[in-house]
């Protein structure tokens, strides 16, 4: 064998994957148990506090296909945790928005990701955490991921 090609621990995106897989299975075992996917968690904290949506909007947003929301939507509809509206500009579109039920249960599933953060990086000094969350974001804004995201907190900082 070659070696002149490293081990895979000699790689950044290792390390990245796998404490990324450790912090969303800890999430998606804790969602579970309120029937709902990360995915799902992520559409509806989109939603929560917005206007009725359309799904092209929330798909751009959220770096997803539109194809991935309506998937989502659909499965969410069934929940009753959204609704999907005619829209009142256009009558052949349609909105997305968290129903009453969906308002209500977003706060304590944003509990569950506040608790699954902490226990993940408990260890990790909040100084280091900050770091961390600004390496991550400045990755994230290098290779262009997440473009609107990015430029609604962008916004949000300079108005703050």
């Amino acid at each position: 064998m070659s070696s002149d090609v490293p081990e895979l621990a000699a790689h950044l995106g290792y390390w990245l994957r796998l404490v990324s897989n450790h912090v969303s299975h800890a999430f998606a075992r804790k969602l579970a148990t309120k029937d709902v996917t990360v995915a799902e968690w992520a559409l509806m904290r989109v939603l929560y506090g917005r206007e009725p949506t359309p799904p092209s909007r929330l798909a751009d947003d959220m770096g997803l296909t539109r194809g991935a929301v309506s998937k989502l939507a659909d499965r969410l509809v069934v929940k009753a945790l959204i609704a999907r509206e005619p829209s009142s500009v256009d009558g052949r579109a349609h909105t997305l928005a968290l129903t009453g039920k969906g308002t209500l249960f977003v706060p304590e599933l944003a509990a569950l990701a506040d608790q699954n953060e902490a226990e993940c990086f408990a260890q990790m000094p909040g100084e280091d955490r900050q770091t961390l969350a600004r390496i991550l974001k400045d990755a994230v804004a290098r290779l262009a991921l997440l473009q609107c995201q990015l430029n609604n907190q962008r916004e949000g900082q300079n108005n703050g």
